[in-house]
């Protein structure tokens, strides 16, 4: 199990800079990414494959003009981050149970 985090600069001057950002964003959460924090996504996966496929999806949706990073964490590492919210401490988001289909 691991975690592919998306950390993203794009520009957004143009109107078409905006929509360009925007279907970026709404392509990460289309794949199954949720926002950790502004330009920083993250989405669980099951397998290296799948990990290979997302860093490559991720790949093809990159913007003109944008810059983009992909990191991948073991779900071990993950769980060892360190969060505070309003300087209170906080649980990182768990990994979600496996669906089984039949």
């Amino acid at each position: 199990m691991a975690w592919v985090l998306v950390l993203f600069d794009l520009p957004v001057q143009t109107r078409e800079q905006k929509k360009y950002a925007a279907k970026f964003r709404k392509d990460l959460i289309h794949d199954g990414y949720f926002m950790v924090q502004y330009s920083v996504y993250a989405r669980p996966c099951g397998s290296a494959d799948r990990v290979d496929t997302q860093v490559r999806r991720i790949k093809s949706h990159i913007p003109p003009g944008g810059e983009v990073r992909s990191m991948v964490i073991t779900d071990a590492q993950w769980g060892r981050m360190k969060i505070y919210r309003n300087n209170a401490p906080a649980n990182p988001e768990d990994m979600p149970e496996q669906l089984l289909f039949f």
